[in-house]
């Protein structure tokens, strides 16, 4: 499976935007999906994932009431809402992919990645 993350940007602190986990391929109804990011200067971190079916939703402490993983099956498409933005969001943001047990927390639990999308958040 083809992963395409979109929907970076810019914004000031407080705003919102929605970032989106396109994939081709295969059918991403049997993958658990994640997203990860990268903030300048530091390792990749974890930030949310979602089960195949929806139902099971972990997420980084960091980002929890604030961030919203969700997935359309019949778009083979998967979401990371943003909401309440922080400039400590700032980073840039990978989707992934496993049909490996999970939904998995750490970077080793997925083995399809797609290319980042920037998110970067003003004071």
């Amino acid at each position: 499976v083809q992963l395409q993350a979109s929907g970076g940007g810019s914004v000031q602190a407080g705003g919102s935007l929605r970032l989106s986990c396109a994939a081709s391929g295969r059918s991403i109804s049997t993958y658990n999906m994640g997203w990860f990011r990268q903030p300048p200067g530091r390792e990749r971190e974890f930030v949310a994932a979602i089960s195949r079916t929806g139902g099971v939703t972990p997420y980084a402490d960091s980002v929890k009431d604030r961030f919203t993983i969700s997935r359309d099956n019949a778009k083979n498409t998967g979401y990371l809402q943003m909401n309440s933005l922080k400039p400590e969001d700032t980073a840039l943001y990978y989707c992934a992919a496993s049909r490996w047990s999970g939904p998995g927390t750490v970077s080793d639990d997925y083995n399809y990645w797609g290319q980042g999308t920037q998110v970067t958040v003003s004071s």
